[in-house]
């Protein structure tokens, strides 16, 4: 019997290499679109939304220094109304709830302090929260006192209110100033 012949490979054609090519860059094309991810949907909280909460944070600061210049500043209960929730709940010791409560107080420190005046120092406003950093001047304190003032506002009310009432001594421990 006569030996085999090995069979040897069949060299491709110049056009069958390039037809091999093609339908391989058509596939990894292919293949590249469908492995690329889907975009991520935008941010839960778009730049109108974050912009409203800034209008809002600003609303209420505006609201709580008209209120308090007119309970405060000018002593005048019934000015100060408009601004105020019906119910408004008082934390200080110096006041009881309610608008009564706080008129009382106004027209008190009216009668014992007819001079009193106040500096807004700085104003931070917080979710519902609206802080006062304040500088008592002509008050119960002969240097003036440092008062923080912190409201609450509900539905563009003041509502609820707290305070923190410090005299500033002649003397201080530290050349920092309480401003």
């Amino acid at each position: 019997m006569a030996p085999r012949k090995k069979k040897t490979a069949k060299k491709p054609s110049n056009k069958s290499v390039r037809k091999v090519a093609k339908k391989n860059a058509a596939n990894k094309t292919a293949k590249k679109v469908v492995k690329k991810p889907a975009r991520r949907a935008a941010p839960k909280r778009p730049l109108d939304t974050l912009a409203a909460e800034k209008a809002r944070l600003e609303a209420n600061k505006k609201l709580v220094l008209a209120f308090y210049q007119k309970m405060i500043g000018d002593k005048d209960p019934e000015a100060a109304r408009p601004f105020m929730a019906k119910t408004y709940k008082q934390h200080s010791a110096y006041a009881k709830d309610g608008f009564e409560g706080v008129a009382e107080f106004a027209l008190m420190f009216k009668r014992d302090f007819p001079n009193h005046r106040y500096e807004v120092k700085k104003v931070i406003a917080e979710g519902d929260f609206v802080v006062l950093h304040l500088h008592g001047i002509n008050g119960m304190g002969p240097n003036g006192e440092q008062v923080v003032d912190i409201f609450r506002v509900k539905d563009g009310k003041v509502c609820e209110h707290w305070d923190v009432i410090q005299e500033i001594p002649a003397d201080a421990q530290n050349p920092n100033g309480t401003f």
